[in-house]
């Protein structure tokens, strides 16, 4: 099949807990879809008003970093590396674009049960994954295929452990991030995603126009600018529909920071931590206000904030637009011989 959906809700509905239990079900969708996957995650703290997107930055930016991991890494090992996956958080309010049912073939949903502990004694109890939110009828219409699961969760009786106090607002209204963009994946829709989730109004991405890029590795496979920015517009209007994408082409490492004083976060990866600097040190100058950075480590290769065993599988995972690049020059190089 070309395009799979994935459907399930977080479990427990009270946290952010990194959904291990949703493997089987990853690997199944990614498995049997040949073009695009996406998955939809559904949670009531991803209303607006859910929980502090700030506080709340490390356990999202986690539960991203394993799903897409798991698809990704699925995806590779039967080699198709140029599959598009995209993940989605979903409050319970939210009403799914129909975008999302064009050219799908199937809809995957889970089933099974909740395997709980009480004391000594595990507990079985049976469960519908009963998604609360509101589904078009274009997805309700497509072939559903359930997958059973058994999902382990926490003793129902242990309190939630309170988010650590911090004085951050939940979200900001200007947020700024920057990149190539090329060949668009896993690792640069975290980034995105990232920017989106703290971001209540604007969200300005810089794209780096061609011009900056021909010492690339494989410059000749790089994407036009007008499909990279296509790519983010199109990815981030499926992630967080209803802010500003303000989405352009960049010359330098300031992008809009260096001239908008009304940004007020900036999203980046620790390869780009320098380029953080040095646009706080070009603000300054300005009297610009100074941006409230936020980094993305969880798809750095040397970060270990997933656990031991997802950072593993992260490492076997190949995130990254030159080796993206290089693949496709090696497909070519093959088929030139054969010809």
């Amino acid at each position: 099949m070309n395009k799979a959906v994935l459907l399930a809700n977080l479990k427990p509905s009270h946290t952010l807990l990194t959904p291990h239990y949703l493997a089987p079900a990853i690997c199944t969708a990614a498995n049997n879809a040949n073009n695009h996957l996406v998955i939809v995650l559904f949670s009531q703290l991803f209303a607006s008003d859910g929980v502090s997107h700030t506080t709340s930055w490390d356990d999202v930016q986690r539960l991203l970093t394993y799903v897409y991991v798991q698809a990704t890494k699925t995806a590779q090992d039967k080699g198709n590396m140029l599959m598009n996956i995209d993940v989605l958080l979903k409050g319970l309010d939210d009403v799914l674009s129909d975008e999302i049912s064009q050219d799908t073939d199937v809809v995957y949903r889970v089933s099974g049960g909740n395997r709980t502990t009480l004391g000594p004694v595990p507990i079985l109890t049976a469960f519908p994954d009963i998604i609360a939110a509101r589904l078009p009828e274009s997805i309700l219409t497509i072939t559903q295929t359930y997958i059973d699961l058994i999902v382990s969760l926490p003793d129902p009786d242990l309190p939630t452990p309170p988010s650590t106090a911090d004085q951050s607002p939940s979200t900001f209204p200007v947020v700024a991030v920057g990149g190539t963009f090329d060949h668009l994946h896993a690792g640069h829709k975290i980034l995105l995603s990232m920017g989106a989730w703290i971001a209540n109004t604007k969200l300005i991405v810089g794209v780096t126009d061609t011009s900056l890029l021909s010492s690339k590795a494989y410059a000749a496979y790089l994407e036009s600018i007008d499909v990279r920015i296509a790519n983010v517009r199109y990815f981030l209007s499926l992630f967080k529909p209803g802010i500003t994408y303000d989405i352009v082409p960049i010359n330098d490492v300031y992008g809009p920071t260096g001239w908008d004083p009304n940004v007020q976060a900036l999203v980046v990866s620790h390869e780009t931590l320098k380029g953080a600097e040095a646009i706080a040190t070009h603000r300054a100058s300005k009297s610009f206000p100074p941006l409230r950075t936020f980094v993305i480590d969880v798809i750095s290769q040397t970060s270990e904030k997933l656990d031991h065993e997802d950072v593993e599988l992260m490492r076997q995972t190949k995130m990254g637009s030159t080796f993206i690049r290089e693949w496709i020059a090696k497909q070519d190089k093959e088929k030139k011989n054969e010809a």
